[in-house]
């Protein structure tokens, strides 16, 4: 393609903001539980990860054991094909997998993912509306914890299903 071929393209643009990761104080945020840490980023006490405002997040909603976080399909989402792209998919499942498992840390612990295993039920458009990711916690060991989350389109129907390993960790304050 030439570029007087691609500048025949509609374009469109997108701005955003975010806080900078690393700015919140870490003694400050392990003195909170995980069910602690992600009210305090619903409620805008702590700054919410930049991942959120890049893709778009329009919620999040922690209790124990639990996550739902939302998104409405966009077409900055889309793939080539015209489909919003695996990667955005799996990021939304991602989160409310691993952060229903982060709301089940105490003072002092962190994780990480050890692993995620996508299924992709139906194709995602901008006609999906608005995608609600559900994520809750299977099983939470001393060590490891197994999360899974289920996304739905705007009619309610599961275009995909995540399962995810977390490895639990101390931190020395």
């Amino acid at each position: 393609m030439t570029q007087t071929e691609a500048s025949t393209f509609a374009t469109e643009s997108r701005t955003f903001s975010w806080a900078t990761p690393g700015q919140v104080d870490l003694a400050r945020l392990l003195e909170l539980d995980g069910l602690q840490q992600l009210q305090a980023m619903r409620d805008g006490e702590l700054p919410a990860p930049p991942i959120m405002q890049t893709l778009g997040f329009t919620d999040l909603r922690p209790e124990a054991g639990r996550v739902v976080v939302e998104m409405p399909a966009a077409g900055f989402h889309y793939n080539p094909l015209g489909t919003v792209h695996g990667g955005v998919i799996s990021t939304l499942l991602d989160t409310a997998a691993a952060c229903a498992v982060h709301t089940t840390l105490a003072v002092g612990e962190v994780y990480t993912s050890v692993d995620l295993t996508v299924k992709f039920l139906r194709p995602v458009t901008v006609e999906s509306g608005l995608l609600s990711c559900e994520g809750t916690v299977i099983q939470r060991g001393r060590r490891t914890a197994l999360g899974q989350a289920q996304l739905t389109d705007g009619a309610g129907r599961l275009v995909a299903h995540a399962t995810s390993t977390c490895l639990i960790m101390r931190v020395d304050q």
